[in-house]
C-alpha cells in the first residue's frame, strides 16, 4: 500500500477568534467528507477538541502531503453539512 493518496482536509475554526481564518491541515480517515462538512478536530498543543468547518479537500500520497506528516493530526468526526 506504499504510495496510497491518502485525504488531506483543510479545517477553519470560525467560532475561535484566536485562529479563525487559517486552515489547518488534517488527515480524514472517514469516507464521504465534503467541503463545507463540520468536523470535529483536535487543535494546539493540548489537543482540545473542537467543532471547525471543511474548506478544502486534497488526496495525495504522503511525500507531497500539505503538513508534515509528523505533526499533523486526524480528524475524529464528520458532521454532514445540510443540503
Amino acid at each position: 500500500m506504499e504510495n496510497e493518496k491518502k485525504c488531506f482536509v483543510a479545517v477553519d475554526f470560525v467560532d475561535d477568534p484566536n485562529v479563525a481564518g487559517y486552515g489547518y491541515w488534517y488527515i480524514c480517515e472517514i469516507a464521504g467528507v465534503t467541503v463545507g462538512d463540520k468536523v470535529i478536530a483536535p487543535l494546539g498543543k493540548h489537543n482540545n477538541l473542537q467543532e471547525g468547518i471543511v474548506r478544502r479537500i486534497m488526496f495525495e500520497i504522503e511525500e507531497n502531503s500539505p503538513y508534515p506528516m509528523y505533526g499533523i493530526k486526524y480528524i475524529r468526526k464528520v458532521i454532514k453539512a445540510d443540503v
